[in-house]
């Protein structure tokens, strides 16, 4: 179950993230919050302002322990206390901006990258592991919070700190500062050197984090399969082995960053130590006073305390590029069913007709294999029409390019004789109904479920629909009836109320075109029964297009097409196609019923 991180995780993307510059990219994100960024600022600022005048008035206070005047003393003291008061405020303020603004901008963020994830092909998803999108939608934005609502306002607020500092040094004393800038060099080499390995490595740990994530998800979700093959050991060892993979990439950040900070704190306050040493000496020589050394030291320790904040910052900034990064991936990623720019809109109201103009298919996980080879085929409105034949022979492609979630290779696929292409995805998806071969229920009641075919339905609509479906009596005996949950992926339903729940889905849809994938595979003879005869009411007036493997399904269709290896190779009636022998009446004795002959 376990597998190796996809195309767009690998090491080749992770070296994208040796820019931090990659945090521009959540400029679009913060704009419209421009204004909550400038109260930002401005509360940083002040508390930078702030800070860097507090050690002047430290050393007034110091200067003047020896005066006469007491009342002179006491003013400094006030001074300080006042500076203390306004730095307490527009620290609270500043926490409670930027935090506020890491808050919107990530929830946007989430938004957007969920807007574009749910409405990508399934192509998409041939390649990706729902898991790791899940990932990216989680923890990365995770971190990008961190870094909005948290490290960019400290790094910030430690730039300014620094370059304020480090010109207030100068004018308190240019001898010593010169001293400090010697430091300088020695603390960027290791940052940059440090740095760049660890780009690389929070990008790695990002991308096994997802990998972490996508596997157990893929498991979850197919825990009675795993439980019934006895594959646990095998599963649990394949999620062991990716997250021991992400706790190395971890740990090998972890001590990087941790060596980073030893080399840089301690070249800094080593450097901070001998200038202390130089100063006292110029104080015990009469060239400077108490006071100066006491304001000195001060912007020195604020310097030393600010670069050493930013060594820090650097890797959870460069941590957050790699997560834009990925984030931006999702969002830019090109789909391979594209929307045209200027669409063509159907004629109502929708007659149902459908036409395949020399379809040629390939899924794009298989490219050497055809699942449609120059399909031709026209379905008159309300006829109902059933696709037989061998497991992939496409019958199902066929529902999934009318559906467009696929576009062909070559030839068209047309609605009422307009290109699928040439018209918005939801304004002609709208005009179809989907009964899959496994049927999707939602953890929400049966009500809603039902409701999902038409959101505007109104409760009696719904149970019209269930009754029409033959699920109103499961239903109505279930603890809460209608109002009851089903759970995740309707596991407190067998299989074949789960087809009847869908059924009703597609009833309550009301939709001039049906399409039903073996819609009643997993009923028992009296619920097919029953649903049959709801399809064949439902199907009155209306284009249907049936896969089915039953022959009671197959013998009312208006016509039926046969087909193999994605052609079409035979079509007509039954009793026609079972007289001319081949493919079909192969089907009919072996496959459709047994003895069906």
């Amino acid at each position: 179950m376990a597998r190796q991180p996809q195309p767009q995780s690998g090491e080749q993307d992770r070296e994208k993230s040796k820019r931090v510059g990659a945090l521009r990219r959540l400029g679009p994100f913060m704009y419209p919050y421009r204004v909550l960024v400038a109260l930002s600022l401005m509360a940083l600022t002040l508390t930078a302002t702030v800070s860097l005048l507090l050690p002047m008035a430290v050393r007034r206070v110091v200067d003047n322990f020896g005066t006469e005047s007491e009342a002179l003393l006491d003013k400094y003291f006030l001074a300080a206390l006042g500076f203390a008061a306004l730095l307490a405020v527009g620290t609270a303020l500043r926490y409670m901006l930027v935090t506020r603004l890491g808050e919107v901008v990530v929830a946007d963020i989430r938004k957007a990258v969920f807007d574009r994830v749910i409405g990508m092909s399934p192509s998409f998803f041939e390649n990706v592991m729902t898991g790791e999108v899940l990932s990216r939608i989680t923890t990365d934005t995770t971190v990008i919070q961190s870094v909005i609502g948290s490290s960019v306002s400290i790094a910030l607020r430690n730039t300014l700190l620094f370059l304020g500092g480090l010109v207030l040094m100068l004018f308190t004393s240019t001898k010593l500062t010169l001293m400090v800038l010697l430091i300088v060099p020695m603390v960027i080499v290791p940052i940059l050197v440090l740095g760049r390995r660890l780009r690389k490595l929070s990008r790695e740990n990002q991308d096994w984090i997802a990998e972490s994530s996508g596997n157990a998800s893929e498991a979850l979700l197919s825990v009675q399969t795993v439980q019934a093959f006895t594959n646990e050991t095998q599963v649990k060892s394949g999620f062991s082995r990716v997250t021991d993979l992400s706790l190395s990439a971890a740990l090998r950040r972890v001590n990087t960053r941790a060596l980073m900070t030893m080399i840089v704190i301690f070249l800094i306050f080593t450097g901070v130590v001998v200038v202390l040493w130089i100063g006292a000496r110029d104080v015990r020589a009469g060239g400077m006073s108490v006071g100066v050394l006491v304001q000195f030291v001060i912007y020195s320790v604020m310097v030393a305390g600010a670069v050493g904040a930013l060594s820090e910052i650097w890797s959870e900034l460069q941590r957050a590029a790699g997560a834009t990064e990925r984030l931006v991936e999702l969002l830019q990623t090109d789909d391979s069913v594209v929307e045209p720019d200027q669409p063509v809109t159907l004629a109502q109201p929708v007659r149902g007709e459908i036409a395949f103009e020399g379809v040629t298919f390939n899924y794009p996980s298989r490219p050497s294999v055809s699942a449609l080879d120059a399909v031709d085929l026209t379905i008159k409105p309300g006829e109902t029409v059933a696709l037989v034949g061998p497991s992939g022979a496409g019958k199902t492609t066929i529902i999934q390019m009318i559906l467009r979630f696929y576009d062909p290779s070559s030839g068209r696929v047309k609605l009422d004789g307009v290109a699928l292409p040439d018209m918005v995805s939801e304004d002609f998806r709208r005009h179809l109904a989907l009964v899959p071969q496994d049927p999707v229920i939602f953890a929400d009641s049966a009500r809603e479920n039902i409701r999902f075919g038409r959101p505007d339905a109104t409760d009696a609509e719904v149970e019209t629909a269930a009754k029409a479906a033959a699920a109103h009596e499961f239903i109505v005996a279930l603890p809460e009836g209608y109002d009851s949950p089903l759970g995740e992926r309707g596991v407190m339903l067998s299989g074949g109320q789960k087809q009847r729940i869908a059924i009703a889905r597609a009833i309550l849809r009301d939709a001039p075109v049906l399409l039903l994938d073996e819609a009643t595979s997993a009923l028992d003879a009296e619920s097919e029964r029953l649903v049959q005869q709801a399809v064949e009411e439902l199907a009155e007036n209306r284009t249907t297009i049936i896969v089915a493997h039953r022959l009671a399904t197959v013998k009312k269709a208006d016509r039926i097409i046969v087909m193999e290896q994605g052609r079409i190779v035979a079509e007509g009636q039954h009793d026609a196609l079972v007289a001319a022998g081949g493919l079909y009446a192969k089907l009919a004795r072996l496959q459709f019923t047994e003895g069906a002959a």
